[in-house]
C-alpha cells in the first residue's frame, strides 16, 4: 500500500468479505420499516455465498429499539443451489425494531467434509487430523460453555493421539456431541454483517384479530306496523347485541360512519335516488346541519351514549372501530365552510362521487390540491378527536381516492403520539396503489380474498400475501361486506358460507364479516354484487337468536372457528403458511407451524395446523393428500411413518402420514382443521 492508501482494500465496498445481498423482508432498501407484530414471526431470508468451496453459514440478527441484540437465529439453506438462506425471527414487544444478517466461514463444516474425503481417500491423513486438532482446541477455549469447552478438548486431544486407529480419530472429531456443542457455538471466521434493516413491531391488533361489522342504527331499530315508518335503534340498544358479538369469539366490532346524514341528494331504498321522508340515508353520505365528522348522528345519541357503548364494549374484551370516511354530503358545513376543499366544475357545483358505473350523487368527495394544509389539519384533529373518545381502531374508507403522501402524513403524525392506533384500508384497488398504501403506513387493508374462489386462485394468493408482500401489506379476509355479495355466495348455498368462513379464520390471522353473514344472506340486488334491500339505505331487523334456535344460523360454526384461532398461535401468523398436494382439484391443502416459547423458561411448544378443505360447494370430494413433511417440524414419526392428528371440527383422531386419503362432503362437513399432536 502506498502513502495515505486505506489498509483495508473492502472498505467503502458494496461487497464484504462473504457477500450477503437480496435481504428479505426489506421494503425499498429500508425507506419503509417492514411490518410485524409482537410475538410474531418473521420470516428472514438472503442470497449468501462466497469463492471457492469452503462452506458457509448464514445467521438472523434481531435488535431491539434500544439496538442490543435480542435473538441470533441460524438460517438454513432454502433449495440447493439457490445459495438464498432462511429462518425466523420473533420480537417480543413493540417498537422501532430492525434487523441484519451475517455471513461466514463455517470452519468446522469446511474441515469435517475436507477431512472426510480426503482421509477415505488416503491423502493427507496425519495433516487432516492434526487441523481438526487444532481447530477443536481453539474452541475449546472460546466455548461459553462449560460442558462443551470439555466436548471440544476431549475431541482435539482424540485426534491428535497417534497411538489410536484413523477411524476412531476420526470419528472423535465428527461425533454428535461435537457436531451438537458446534451447533451451539459455531465456528465462525470471516463474519460479515449486512447493514441493520427497519422492523415496526406493532401491537396484537395491527395484525390479528376477527372483526364483526354491524350498523347501529339497525340493532334495535322498530318499524310501526300501521305506518311502516322506523324508528332508529341508538348505542344503548345497539351495546345489547355486544354479548353476542363477543361470544362468537370477535375481537373488534366495527362501525359504519355515526355522524349526522345528509338530506340533500339523499339515497333511497336500494341505491335508488330517491328518498322517503323516513328514509335513512347512507351514513357514508356524512354531514348535515347537524354537524360533520366531528359529531353523531342524533338518533344515535350524543357523545355520552358512544362512550358508553365504547365501555361496554371493552367490558366484553371488545375494541370498536370507526369507520374514517373522508367525504361529505352536500349539505356538510364544510361545502359552505371551506369549498376549498372540494373540486368545483366549470358550472360553479361541486362535483359528486363516481366510480363508473357507480355514482353516488349524495357524496362530495374532497380536493387535497387547493388547500392541503388546512384540509390535512382538521382531518388530524378530527382523528384526535375521536381517539380521545376511546377509538383506537380506524376503517378508512377509499383511502386509494386521497393522496398517499396524505396518509403517510396522517399516520405517521398520529402514530407517533399513539402507537397503539390501527388503520385498515378499504382499498380495492390496483395492486400498485394498495402496496402503497401498506408503505405508507395502513397496519392492514381489505384485500382481493373476496374474489379468489378457484383452488388455483387461492393457492397462488395465499402464497403471495404469505410469502411475497408480507412485510409491507396485511391482508384481512373479511368474507363479504355491505357491498360485496359474490357470486359464490350469492349461489353457493349454506356450504358456500361455511367454505368462506373457514378460508378466512385460517387463511390470515385478520379476518372479518358483515352482520347477516350468519343468517346466510345471499339474495342479491339484480344486476349486482350488493344485498338486496341494502342496509347502507334502510333499516334491517335481524332475529338473530329465533335463527339460532331454529338451527338456520351459522354463528356457532363461526364460534367454533374463532376459537379454534385463539387456541392455536400458529393460525395466528401471517408467514407462516406452506401449501401441499392434493389430487382434486377442488380441494386446497395448507398448513400453518409456530413455535412457542415453553412457560417458565421451557422447551419451546409446537403449534402445527392442517387445513384440508372443500372449495366446491356443491358435491362431495375425495382424493389423496401429500403433505411436506419438513413443514411440519415433526420430532419423529412412529415406525410405521405416521403422526396422530386431532379434528378439531368433530373431535376425530386420525394416524396421519405423508400420503393420506380424504372424502370431504360440502353439505356435510366441507373441511377438516387438523392439529398435530405433539
Amino acid at each position: 500500500m502506498g502513502p495515505g492508501q486505506e489498509s483495508d482494500p473492502a472498505r467503502g465496498l458494496r461487497f464484504g468479505r462473504i457477500p450477503i445481498t437480496e435481504l428479505q423482508p426489506v421494503i425499498e432498501d429500508g425507506r419503509f420499516p417492514a411490518k410485524a407484530v409482537r410475538g410474531g414471526d418473521i420470516q428472514v431470508s438472503a442470497v449468501v455465498f462466497r469463492e471457492g468451496h469452503d462452506a458457509i453459514g448464514a445467521t438472523a440478527v434481531l435488535l431491539d429499539p434500544t439496538g442490543a441484540e435480542t435473538q441470533r437465529t441460524p438460517l438454513a439453506p432454502l433449495g440447493k443451489g439457490t445459495d438464498r438462506w432462511s429462518g425466523v425471527l420473533t420480537p417480543a414487544f413493540e417498537g422501532a425494531w430492525s434487523f441484519a444478517v451475517e455471513g461466514w466461514t463455517d470452519l468446522y463444516a469446511t474441515w469435517k467434509h475436507n477431512s472426510q474425503v480426503k482421509i477415505n481417500a488416503g491423502v493427507d491423513v496425519d495433516v487432516m487430523l492434526a487441523e481438526g486438532s487444532r481447530l477443536l482446541a481453539a474452541a475449546a477455549k472460546s466455548a461459553p460453555a462449560p460442558q462443551d469447552a470439555k466436548t471440544f478438548k476431549h475431541a482435539a486431544k482424540t485426534l491428535a493421539d497417534a497411538s489410536l486407529n484413523t477411524n476412531d480419530r476420526l470419528a472423535a472429531g465428527t461425533g454428535p456431541q461435537v457436531r451438537a456443542a458446534v451447533a451451539r457455538h459455531p465456528l465462525r471466521a470471516h463474519v460479515t454483517r449486512s447493514r441493520s434493516y427497519p422492523l415496526q413491531v406493532e401491537r396484537d391488533a395491527a395484525g390479528r384479530g376477527a372483526w364483526y361489522e354491524f350498523f347501529p342504527r339497525s340493532e334495535g331499530a322498530v318499524r310501526n306496523p300501521d305506518t311502516g315508518a322506523w324508528r332508529s335503534g341508538t348505542f344503548a340498544t345497539a351495546a345489547r347485541r355486544l354479548p353476542a358479538v363477543a361470544a362468537m369469539g370477535f375481537d373488534v366490532v366495527y362501525l359504519p360512519p355515526i355522524h349526522p346524514i345528509g338530506a340533500v341528494n339523499r339515497k333511497g331504498p336500494n341505491n335508488s335516488l330517491t328518498a322517503g321522508p323516513d328514509d335513512p340515508g347512507s351514513p357514508w353520505a356524512i354531514g348535515s346541519a347537524d354537524g360533520g365528522h366531528d359529531a353523531i348522528h342524533p338518533d344515535l345519541g350524543g357523545f355520552a351514549d358512544f362512550d358508553a357503548f365504547v365501555a361496554a364494549a371493552n367490558d366484553l374484551g371488545l375494541e370498536v372501530a370507526l369507520d374514517l370516511a373522508l367525504q361529505c354530503a352536500p349539505d356538510h358545513p364544510w361545502a359552505t365552510e371551506h369549498p376549498e376543499w372540494f373540486t368545483t366544475r366549470v358550472d360553479g357545483t361541486i362535483a359528486y362521487a363516481e366510480n363508473p358505473p357507480k355514482k353516488y350523487q349524495d357524496i362530495y368527495p374532497l380536493n387535497f390540491d387547493n388547500d392541503p394544509a388546512g384540509l390535512s389539519e382538521e382531518i388530524l384533529r378530527i382523528v384526535r378527536l375521536w381517539i380521545g373518545h376511546g377509538v383506537r381502531i380506524f376503517r378508512v374508507d377509499n383511502p386509494h381516492t386521497k393522496p398517499v403522501w396524505f396518509w403517510e402524513w396522517l399516520i405517521g403524525t398520529v402514530n407517533a403520539e399513539r402507537p397503539d392506533v390501527v388503520f385498515l384500508a378499504e382499498a380495492f384497488t390496483r395492486p400498485a396503489m394498495m402496496a402503497a398504501l401498506g408503505r405508507t403506513g395502513f397496519q392492514q387493508s381489505y384485500s382481493y380474498f373476496t374474489w379468489r374462489n378457484t383452488k388455483e386462485e387461492l393457492e397462488e394468493y395465499l402464497h403471495h400475501v404469505s410469502r411475497v408482500s408480507a412485510g409491507y401489506f396485511r391482508p384481512n379476509f373479511f368474507v363479504n361486506t355491505p357491498d360485496i355479495l359474490t357470486e359464490y355466495l350469492q349461489y353457493g348455498g349454506p356450504a358456500a358460507f361455511k367454505i368462506r368462513a373457514i378460508l378466512a379464520a385460517t387463511g390470515s390471522p385478520l379476518w372479518g364479516m358483515y352482520a347477516g353473514y350468519e343468517l346466510y344472506e345471499h339474495v342479491a340486488r339484480p344486476g349486482s354484487e350488493e344485498n338486496i334491500d341494502n342496509e347502507k339505505y334502510q333499516y334491517k331487523a335481524r332475529d338473530f337468536a329465533a335463527a339460532e334456535a331454529a338451527g338456520k344460523s351459522l354463528a356457532p360454526f363461526v364460534t367454533k372457528l374463532n376459537s379454534i384461532r385463539r387456541a392455536h398461535p400458529a393460525l395466528l401468523d401471517l408467514e407462516n403458511l406452506t401449501l401441499h398436494q392434493s389430487t382434486d382439484p377442488a380441494t386446497l391443502v395448507f398448513s400453518k407451524h409456530k413455535s412457542v416459547a415453553g412457560a417458565d423458561g421451557g422447551p419451546a411448544v409446537k403449534d402445527t395446523i392442517i387445513v384440508v378443505i372443500n372449495i366446491d360447494p356443491h358435491s362431495m370430494r375425495e382424493g389423496q393428500v401429500t403433505l411436506d413433511l419438513d413443514a411440519l417440524d415433526l420430532d419423529g414419526l412412529s415406525p410405521d411413518g405416521t403422526f396422530l392428528v386431532d379434528e378439531l371440527i368433530t373431535g376425530a383422531t386420525w394416524n396421519w402420514g405423508k400420503q393420506n386419503y380424504f372424502r370431504l362432503d360440502a353439505h356435510l362437513e366441507p373441511a377438516h382443521i387438523l392439529h398435530v399432536r405433539r
